[in-house]
C-alpha cells in the first residue's frame, strides 16, 4: 500500500503540474487577445505612448522617440483627442529629451501638457464631407451576419475602388486616399466590416485577421457590381489587405477585380501575432501558446492565409507598399512576393514606416505610386 506522505506528495505534483498547464492555456490566451482583441482606434502593442510637453502656434512638442521622430504626417491620439502632426521641426527650440513637430490641426478635443498620447496612420476622424469637404452617401450592405455600414464618394468612372482597413483603425483612416482617388474619377466604396462600430460582431467575437472577414469584402464586391461597377480594384490595409488576397482568390466575382493595393500587408497570421504578443512583453516560450490559442479560439488556419497569399495563385496587377520599418507584418514576406511575381507584382518600399501607416511617412510618393500604378486599371 502506498504510504500517505508519498500520496499526498505525488497529489501536489499533479495540482501544480495542472495549474502551471492552467496558468499557460490563461497566459496563452491573453497574449492571442493582442491580435483578436486589437480594438479598433487604440494603439497596437507595438505603438509606444508618448508625453505632451508643450504646445505653441502650429508646434507641439513630444517625447523624444524613434516614434516621435518619424517623417511624414500622423494623427496623434490619446484618451478623448485627436490632431494632426506633420514633420519634425529640426530648428525649434526644444530640450534634449524632446522633439518639436508642426502641430497641424486639433480636431478633437485638448492637447494638455502631460498627456499621453500615440501616433496613427488615421489622420482623419468624420466622415468623408465632415473630413474632406467630399460628397458621400452613407449606404448599407448586405453583408451574411446583417447591414454593413459603408461611404460611397462618387466619381465619374466605371471602376470602383474598394477601401479596407486595417487592424487598431477604422473605415476612417482610407481617407488619408480618398481625396486623390476622387481626383482621378474614381468611385470610392470605403467600407466597415465585422466587428467595426455600427457593423454586425463575428459569431465567436473575435478578430479572425481576415480569414472570414474577407466574406463582408465579398459582399462590397457584389454590391459595387449591381451598383454599376464594371471592374473594382481592391486597396486594403494590414489585415485588410489579406482581406483582398483572400477576395481576390475566392469571391465568384473575382473575375471583375482588376487590382489589388496591399499596404502593410498581415502574409501569415502567425507571424503578426507573435509579434503583437511579443510586443505585450509574452515571454518568449509562450508565444506558440498563443498561436494555438487562436487557433482553438476561431479555427484560423494557416494554410488559408498562405493560399490567398500564393505567389502562383496571384492574377491581377498587385500594389504592394511596405518597408522594413514594418514590427508588424514582416516586410521580407511582401518582398519575397515581388521577386517571385514580377510580371504582376510592384513593390514600392517606404523607409521609417510603421505598420500601416506608409503613406503616412511619404504621402507624395505614396500617391505617385498609386497614380502610376491605378492609370492603366481604369
Amino acid at each position: 500500500m502506498r504510504p500517505a506522505k508519498a500520496t499526498a506528495a505525488a497529489v501536489t505534483a499533479v495540482t501544480a503540474a495542472l495549474g502551471t498547464a492552467a496558468a499557460a492555456i490563461a497566459a496563452g490566451r491573453f497574449a492571442s487577445d493582442a491580435a483578436l482583441k486589437a480594438p479598433a482606434g487604440r494603439p497596437l502593442p507595438t505603438e509606444p505612448r508618448l508625453t505632451v510637453h508643450a504646445t505653441a502656434a502650429g508646434q507641439i512638442t513630444l517625447t523624444r522617440s524613434l516614434a516621435s521622430l518619424r517623417p511624414g504626417t500622423y494623427g496623434l491620439s490619446g484618451n478623448g483627442t485627436h490632431a494632426v502632426v506633420g514633420p519634425v521641426l529640426e530648428s525649434a527650440p526644444h530640450e534634449a529629451d524632446t522633439v518639436v513637430r508642426r502641430l497641424e490641426a486639433v480636431t478633437h478635443g485638448s492637447l494638455d501638457p502631460g498627456a499621453r498620447v500615440w501616433l496613427t496612420p488615421q489622420v482623419h476622424i468624420g466622415d468623408p464631407h465632415a473630413a474632406l469637404g467630399l460628397d458621400h452617401a452613407d449606404i448599407d450592405i448586405p453583408g451574411e451576419l446583417g447591414g454593413l455600414p459603408a461611404w460611397f464618394v462618387p466619381g465619374a468612372r466605371d471602376t470602383w475602388v474598394i477601401t479596407v482597413h486595417g487592424l487598431g483603425t477604422t473605415r476612417e483612416h482610407p481617407m488619408v486616399v480618398m481625396d486623390f482617388l476622387h481626383r482621378l474619377q474614381l468611385p470610392v466604396l470605403d467600407l466597415a466590416y465585422r466587428g467595426d462600430l455600427g457593423a454586425p460582431r463575428s459569431p465567436d467575437g473575435l478578430g479572425h485577421l481576415g480569414e472570414t472577414e474577407w466574406r463582408d469584402l465579398d459582399a462590397a464586391i457584389r454590391y459595387a457590381v449591381r451598383n454599376g461597377a464594371e471592374r473594382v480594384v481592391l486597396h486594403g490595409w494590414s489585415t485588410g489587405a489579406a482581406m483582398c488576397l483572400h477576395a481576390a482568390a475566392h469571391s465568384a466575382l473575382r473575375d471583375r477585380v482588376s487590382g489589388l493595393v496591399l499596404d502593410s500587408p498581415v502574409l501569415s497570421w502567425e507571424t503578426t501575432l507573435r509579434a503583437l504578443a511579443g510586443a505585450r512583453r509574452t515571454p518568449g516560450p509562450l508565444l506558440p501558446l498563443a498561436v494555438r490559442a487562436a487557433q482553438g479560439r476561431t479555427g484560423l488556419r494557416g494554410d488559408r492565409t498562405r493560399a490567398a497569399a500564393d505567389p502562383a495563385a496571384l492574377s491581377v496587377p498587385t500594389l504592394v507598399v511596405h518597408g522594413p520599418g514594418d514590427a508588424v507584418a514582416p516586410w521580407a514576406l511582401s518582398r519575397r512576393l515581388a521577386e517571385q511575381r514580377p510580371d504582376l507584382v510592384t513593390l514600392h518600399t517606404v523607409p521609417d514606416a510603421p505598420h500601416g501607416a506608409m503613406w503616412n511617412a511619404d504621402p507624395a510618393g505614396y500617391e505617385e505610386a498609386l497614380r502610376r500604378f491605378l492609370t492603366p486599371l481604369m
